[in-house]
């Protein structure tokens, strides 16, 4: 017997013994704001559980409840059907419960094996001291799970924001919990490492472990997941097997409404070039990469995890200068030594981290979205706080940006609208070349349409954009040409109106 696609959808011959992990009626406000609203889950054991909902849907309030970083005002947690107080990450560790976070928390200065297996260490023979040889040999066998080939005795901080995504992986994998909550954990990975997660995570399912599975990409949820549960507005909207939902009828539960799926952008009119790249090389990183970018234009690069394309982005607004080659801007061959020189060149990029590189957390909104052109509302050494609220204001009405007032702390606002103030501070210096790295990563279907949007409408004013992003579909959508990176060069440039999925993974596949 079955419930309507409003109520919870169960099977109620499913045994409930194998029922691992629950939460019954669970409600939880912050300051007043209600977060999660009488909300009940099941996690049973051997299955992958998509959790799913807009930014502020209350799915990562539930998780952190799941993993003992909040406490429930009301409801219960329930661990193979007994009743827990879960106070902390370490009590919910006791009673095997997991988490992968979306927001990466490394020790920079410890090596990757060190991360891998912190509090987990190998004890040397000796009191006080570790088995390194040992250490490296279960760190690598951890990586080999995800067919990830990184140094063990590397740094953390050394790594790509991919790279440390792959080691928090591997390491939650490695603590044999027996419920395993993964929060976006593919959201700074290639097509490829997402295969390798995914064989990793029908592994655990083969041994009965269960696996809470957030994510924002639609076709990963039909991938992998057995049942859905969809949250909105910190309520319980429905729960249902994978297979009696599809991608329209899912967004649709997410957000409310009907969105608009495939192209986005219509014809597109070029104009001058104002970017063109040639011979441009750093060892280790991409050799001999050369294209052009003209006004009007999006042009997407694609390429697997550590293909060189962040890397190339990085050259270009001088936050690691290429070694060699030449780059010219409006026909003019420039030096981009810092990202001071870039913005002089009306260059303006979105990275691909933004709570690391994107803005200050605990700044308010006008403060971040004025930050790189304070000098517009400065006189003389003052600044002119009436100039730098009318200029907030119009950011935050441009790019869409969903805030009580521009004094609110960024930090407190959902990943969707924290990239939009990311937007919103990039274009306060007019830059006509627009570099966007994984601009959607981490943001919710609604979201993720409205920044879709707002890129095509750059586009279609006449900035010239390129567009880096490890979902192809985004970039099938969006561009106008696409350039494939493998191994640091470029391998083919496609027309995306005729290209598909397949073809652009054989040019990216490493040879």
């Amino acid at each position: 017997m079955s419930k309507s696609i409003k109520g919870t959808i169960l099977n109620d011959s499913e045994n409930r013994d194998d029922v691992r992990l629950e939460a019954k009626r669970v409600s939880k406000s912050f300051g007043g704001v209600r977060a999660l609203s009488d909300v009940s889950f099941e996690l049973r054991r051997g299955e992958v559980h998509a959790l799913m909902g807009e930014n502020g849907a209350g799915k990562s309030t539930l998780v952190k409840i799941l993993a003992g970083l909040h406490a429930p005002d009301s409801g219960e947690v329930r661990v193979d059907g007994r009743r827990v107080a879960l106070r902390s990450p370490h009590d919910a560790m006791r009673h095997g419960i997991a988490m992968i976070h979306q927001e990466l928390m490394p020790v920079p200065d410890l090596t990757v094996a060190e991360n891998l297996l912190l509090g987990r260490e190998p004890r040397g023979r000796l009191p006080g001291t570790l088995d390194r040889r040992a250490l490296r040999r279960e760190a690598e066998r951890l990586l080999g799970l995800l067919k990830v080939d990184l140094p063990v005795d590397a740094p953390m901080h050394t790594l790509s924001v991919a790279q440390m995504q792959a080691v928090e992986i591997a390491r939650a994998i490695g603590t044999g919990a027996a419920a395993v909550i993964m929060d976006e954990p593919t959201a700074a990975l290639s097509d490829r490492e997402v295969d390798a997660l995914f064989l990793a995570i029908r592994t655990l399912q083969a041994r009965g472990t269960a696996i809470v599975y957030i994510t924002h990409k639609m076709d990963e949820v039909f991938r992998i997941a057995d049942r859905i549960t969809v949250l909105r507005d910190g309520a319980h909207v429905a729960t249902a097997p994978a297979r009696e939902l599809n991608e329209a009828r899912l967004i649709a539960l997410m957000v409310g409404r009907e969105l608009a799926c495939g192209r986005v952008r219509g014809p597109a009119t070029v104009g001058e070039c104002l970017l063109a790249v040639s011979g441009l090389s750093r060892e280790g990183a991409y050799r001999e990469v050369r294209f052009e970018l003209r006004r009007g234009e999006i042009l997407g690069l694609a390429g697997l995890m550590g293909a060189g394309r962040s890397e190339v982005a990085s050259a270009l607004f001088g936050l690691a200068p290429a070694e060699r080659g030449e780059i010219r801007v409006r026909g003019q061959a420039v030096r981009i030594r810092h990202p001071g020189d870039a913005m002089r060149l009306g260059i303006g990029m979105v990275t691909e981290d933004r709570r690391a590189d994107g803005f200050v957390p605990l700044m308010s909104v006008r403060h971040n979205v004025t930050l790189a052109a304070l000098k517009r509302c400065c006189r003389g050494p003052m600044i002119r706080h009436a100039d730098e609220a009318e200029a907030a204001a119009q950011a935050i009405a441009r790019t869409g940006i969903r805030t009580s007032g521009d004094g609110q702390a960024v930090v407190q606002l959902s990943g969707g609208n924290q990239q939009k103030v990311v937007f919103a501070r990039t274009l306060m210096t007019h830059p006509e070349i627009l570099i966007f790295d994984e601009p959607t990563r981490g943001i919710d279907v609604g979201a993720k349409a409205e920044v879709h949007a707002l890129i095509a409408e750059l586009a279609e004013q006449g900035r010239a954009v390129l567009l880096i992003s490890s979902e192809l579909p985004e970039l099938l959508a969006l561009s106008d040409r696409l350039l494939v990176l493998r191994q640091g060069e470029v391998a083919a440039e496609l027309d995306p109106l005729t290209v598909t999925q397949e073809e652009v993974l054989k040019y990216a596949m490493p040879i």
